[in-house]
């Protein structure tokens, strides 16, 4: 009886030890896989040649796409700070000086490749970038006191289209 129970362990782990050795094989040849080099992710088809996004879920496409946006949110930033402020929102891109980080330079409608569109209610403003040229990397956006960006890339953008970013101030 004591032999039986000698030779089921011993065969217990004459398994054990194949099962380890089968085990070690396919981890080696797992991590041999994994090591080597992938190939580069091309950019999307959208994005400009040679941009770098500047963080990671940044939405711009091109380096003049990222100042628009940019330029939108110190706006956006700057009138819910008027309204805080004051109870409504400026009427006027001039009214917006010294609020936030919004500058007497930042006044200027024309922004590069883009050019700024403002209206304003004391209860609501709708903010637009349009570019000189729209293409794939030039997108015209549209932002109201929701804290939404939208863009588009065919036509100017409105609130109907397509989000690409959203603010809780």
């Amino acid at each position: 009886m004591n032999l039986c129970r000698i030779n089921r362990r011993i065969n217990c782990k004459k398994k054990l030890a194949e099962l380890c050795v089968l085990l070690s094989v396919f981890l080696l040849a797992t991590s041999a896989l994994l090591a080597q080099d992938a190939s580069p992710t091309p950019a999307p088809a959208t994005q400009a040649p040679g941009y770098q996004p500047k963080y990671h879920s940044d939405p711009a496409r091109s380096d003049s796409e990222f100042a628009a946006l940019a330029y939108m949110r110190v706006v956006m930033r700057a009138q819910v700070g008027f309204n805080k402020q004051y109870g409504h929102y400026a009427t006027s891109l001039t009214q917006l000086i010294h609020s936030g980080t919004f500058t007497q330079r930042m006044v200027n409608p024309d922004r590069g490749d883009y050019t700024v569109g403002f209206k304003s209610k004391k209860d609501n403003f709708v903010l637009t970038m349009t570019p000189r040229a729209l293409d794939a990397q030039h997108r015209s956006f549209y932002a109201e006191n929701d804290g939404k960006i939208h863009a588009e890339e065919t036509k100017a953008a409105d609130g109907d289209s397509p989000v690409v970013e959203t603010h809780r101030w």
